[in-house]
């Protein structure tokens, strides 16, 4: 058996594999009655179209496209997009099973990705009038970017320009991770995270070392880093590309993010530049880093691409051929954030310990996950570590206290 038939084999293998699995593990709903997926839709959705509605001088139209949207989120159905919009046919392919149905017997990955489509096309976003194009969340992410918050985080680089490069690779490493605590979605109805119990580990799965083998010194290679949030996540995230540059861990980084606003604080375009401003701006090794990675964009070794399939209700399985062959190209493809990895390992009720190398055995090349936990999807955790957490009594899963590195091969 040559190379080539033997890879297929084992893809085919690994693919049967993943089916035996899933048939096994239900697709989360948000139809339990306290549960983690109901409070997003019963809380969570009603606040966050409350805080847009105050954030903008909307006018009377908006106004009763979101009251609308409420009561069919409430109250109501699924319903579709109206055929003129210009991506009917996408979410009529998608939501066939579910339109007319209760937003609750809708797989949860699906019905969070549609609220947000919706919450869009309520303000305009999307339309031809004056507030084409405006980002309803861009309120809530420049305060954050403001904030004294950020200016600490920033500050603290300084402690870290002389320390020995492992040690300020590990620290880097680890502001990218818990950085994602800092998703303003997670914070509109449940607040700010409070540190989890001391016998559980905060860290519930570690692949660090086998990222770093993966990006050696002076290897030439490209980075694809899939990007999650914006302001105080992207920051830390644009800071440990700058280390990836700067070390020769890569010669180039590909950063995706979103084509339009999604999940209140998911990065953009915009974000990336406000970012980099913010840096600049700043004092100190912020400063450094920030011109570094100006001058970076322009020479072409960090490079900003966006795609459609991200602000798509799809697992990553399901990816166009265009978005699998640039993830091929990259040494290393680094998914950030809670969403990132429910569309990576697909959003269902696995068991904690099943394998993350099998469920992710399809994407096309070696890929990590960076992630503190928002949800109730875990995979690869050791039957010790699991026994911990679910001693311990927190919401581990769903509280943003726990993170994990997770690395395939």
């Amino acid at each position: 058996m040559n190379e080539k038939t033997s890879h297929a084999s084992g893809e085919a293998t690994a693919h049967s594999s993943r089916s035996a699995v899933a048939s096994n593990a239900p697709v989360i709903l948000s139809n339990e009655s306290g549960s983690f997926a109901w409070s997003v839709l019963a809380t969570r959705h009603p606040a966050l179209i409350q805080q847009v509605r105050d954030a903008f001088p909307y006018g009377r139209r908006q106004h009763e496209a979101l009251d609308a949207l409420l009561e069919e989120i409430t109250d109501g159905v699924v319903e579709p997009l109206a055929p003129a919009e210009r991506d009917h046919e996408r979410w009529a392919a998608s939501g066939q099973e579910h339109f007319g149905r209760s937003w609750y017997d809708a797989p949860f990955l699906w019905a969070e990705s549609y609220f947000y489509r919706r919450l869009l096309g309520a303000v305009g976003y999307f339309g031809s009038g004056p507030w084409q194009g405006v980002d309803p969340f861009a309120p809530f992410k420049k305060a954050e970017l403001g904030g004294s918050a950020v200016e600490e985080e920033l500050r603290a680089l300084d402690a870290l320009a002389n320390v020995a490069a492992e040690e300020r690779a590990t620290a880097l490493l680890h502001a990218s991770l818990w950085g994602n605590r800092a998703d303003l979605g997670f914070r509109v109805a449940a607040g700010e995270p409070e540190a989890g119990d001391t016998t559980a580990p905060a860290l519930v799965a570690d692949d660090s070392g086998l990222l770093w083998q993966l990006l050696p010194v002076g290897s030439g290679s490209t980075v694809a880093v899939v990007a999650d949030n914006a302001g105080r996540e992207l920051i830390p995230d644009l800071i440990l590309i700058d280390h990836f540059l700067e070390h020769r861990r890569a010669d180039r980084v590909v950063l995706h993010v979103k084509p339009s606003p999604y999940y209140v604080s998911d990065a953009m375009t915009a974000d990336v530049v406000d970012c980099l401003r913010r840096l600049i701006e700043a004092p100190g090794e912020a400063g450094r880093i920030g011109g570094r990675l100006w001058k970076a964009m322009g020479a072409g070794h960090l490079e900003i691409r966006t795609h459609p399939f991200f602000c798509a209700p799809q697992p990553y399985g399901e990816m166009p051929e265009d978005l699998r062959g640039e993830f091929e190209s990259a040494a290393l493809t680094l998914l950030k954030g809670d969403l990132n990895y429910r569309r990576l390992v697909a959003d269902r009720w696995w068991d904690a310990t099943a394998s993350f190398a099998a469920l992710t055995s399809y994407f096309p090349g070696a890929v990590a996950a960076l992630r503190t936990l928002k949800s109730d999807v875990v995979v690869g955790l050791e039957e010790s570590t699991l026994d911990a957490l679910e001693r311990s009594g927190d919401a581990w899963r769903t509280s943003g206290t726990h993170a994990l590195i997770q690395v395939r091969r």
